[in-house]
């Protein structure tokens, strides 16, 4: 076997300082997952995964990417091959060619937490990590994996027209973790798409009246922000190229959104226009309600026509893109803050070269009363690696209040995905302890326990406040 003793007690805390940072006051802090894309019907049917291909392969385009640069044929990794096993070990064959990609350490973490393997992965040892992993899983369960890993809260991305009864199931349940769905209402900003109409034909079912007006459209959002807020939703968010903030009026918006419905043309300036005046709106009525609206921009999705058509959506064929942002934000938040009307907000860039722009742009529309109110969120999607995680840190040290920030997340559709918080922690603990090193920290351990503490777990318990 290919042991190597990898992934250490000690792994990337590269000082004492480190260690007893780590050691001491991160690595036994529950979880507080605030975004994921957990399947919430498999967490209420809870059901044994039983197979590794199931629980690691299956919706993780990380992976599916990796696999595709390595030439590995689609059958084996999006595709028909019928027996798991098979896609696992063209799996494995791609794991040794991961090196210095995230995904070795993340492979290697997940293999030691959720099944205590120390082997490293590749095709001589395949076979028996695939029958470990899976004698494992026979016996373990979503609601089981989550306990082990000490998640307290996840919340999962939802659209509005769910009737999130998947969730009402979870909390009439004796699980440890609770699970808190998330309004992501992006499907009503796509105003130009196909399929919009058929949309909102179906929210209008759901909340049982037409729609046949802007006026509709809003008293049918706050109906379902409403059901959401019941069943304890507690955040927003919004996944979009760039942020919609255009000058508009109710009675421009009313006239585009009845255009549509009647099945005319609408210009781009008229999407932008309707968009702007309905996410304008959503964020007034999320700060009505108290919860947490969260902004990830800079996506540009389903650049592979062949892929976008052989797969579907979500097929890994992603990227980051170059998108202005500063000015749109910059007016979205002002127009808010100048109505008193700013929710608590989390933004999240993609495309790093943009790090200090949402850092510093989070800092113009702080509170009184409300510490962190304004955050910049953990490195998102292509850049919640160690490089990323790193630059994060270092930038919002620099241009904010690290000491305030909510910490990690997993935005991850695999209940194997929770080691990324060990990740971020060690990652941090060795950040703090580099400085000490250098003096441009007191080696004072109560001081920076106490912030690691509060990055990891306070902070984002005191800000969402889940019930």
């Amino acid at each position: 076997m290919e042991t190597a003793n990898f992934i250490t007690t000690n792994f990337i805390l590269q000082s004492d300082i480190a260690e007893k940072l780590y050691h001491n006051f991160a690595k036994d802090l529950p979880i507080l997952d605030y975004h994921n894309h957990l399947s919430p019907q498999k967490i209420a049917e809870n059901l044994p995964i039983k197979n590794i291909t199931d629980a690691w392969l299956d919706g993780d385009h990380y992976k599916w990417r990796a696999m595709r640069a390595n030439g590995i044929e689609e059958i084996f990794i999006t595709g028909s091959a019928t027996a798991k096993k098979e896609k696992f070990l063209k799996w494995a064959e791609t794991v040794p060619y991961t090196l210095r990609n995230p995904l070795y350490h993340w492979t290697h973490l997940e293999l030691k937490r959720y099944f205590g393997i120390d082997d490293l992965l590749s095709p001589n040892t395949a076979e028996d990590i695939y029958k470990k992993a899976n004698t494992v899983l026979e016996n373990k369960t979503p609601a089981q994996l989550l306990e082990d890993m000490k998640v307290e809260v996840i919340c999962t991305t939802d659209d509005p027209i769910d009737d999130l009864k998947y969730h009402k199931e979870i909390s009439e349940k004796e699980f440890f973790t609770k699970v808190f769905p998330t309004f992501r209402p992006d499907a009503l900003l796509f105003i130009k798409k196909e399929n919009f109409n058929t949309y909102i034909n179906k929210l209008s079912s759901c909340v049982g009246f037409s729609i046949e007006s802007l006026s509709d459209l809003l008293k049918a959002i706050e109906s379902r922000i409403d059901y959401f807020d019941a069943a304890g939703c507690r955040l927003s968010d919004y996944g979009m190229e760039e942020i919609y903030a255009a000058d508009y009026t109710e009675e421009a918006a009313d006239i585009i959104f009845k255009k549509r419905l009647l099945g005319d043309e609408i210009s781009n300036k008229d999407v932008s226009i309707y968009a702007s005046c309905i996410l304008d709106k959503l964020c007034k009525m999320y700060h009505d309600k108290g919860w947490v609206q969260q902004f990830h921009v800079g996506a540009i999705r389903n650049n592979n026509d062949r892929l976008l058509n052989q797969v579907g959506l979500d097929a890994g064929v992603d990227s980051i893109g170059d998108f202005p942002a500063a000015k749109a934000m910059s007016k979205l938040f002002n127009r808010l803050d100048g109505t008193n009307q700013l929710a608590k907000t989390i933004s999240y860039n993609l495309n790093p070269s943009q790090n200090e722009v949402f850092a510093t742009m989070m800092g113009n529309y702080s509170e009184g009363g409300v510490p962190g109110k304004m955050q910049w969120g953990s490195g998102w999607w292509f850049l919640d690696q160690k490089d990323g995680m790193e630059k994060q840190i270092n930038c919002l040290s620099n241009m904010g209040l690290l000491s305030r920030f909510v910490g990690m997340l997993t935005d991850s559709r695999s209940f194997l995905s929770f080691t990324r918080h060990e990740y971020f922690r060690r990652i941090l603990c060795n950040i703090i302890g580099e400085d000490v090193k250098q003096g441009l920290l007191p080696n004072d351990i109560k001081l920076l326990g106490k912030m690691v503490q509060d990055i990891c777990y306070y902070n984002a318990k005191n800000y969402f406040k889940f019930k």
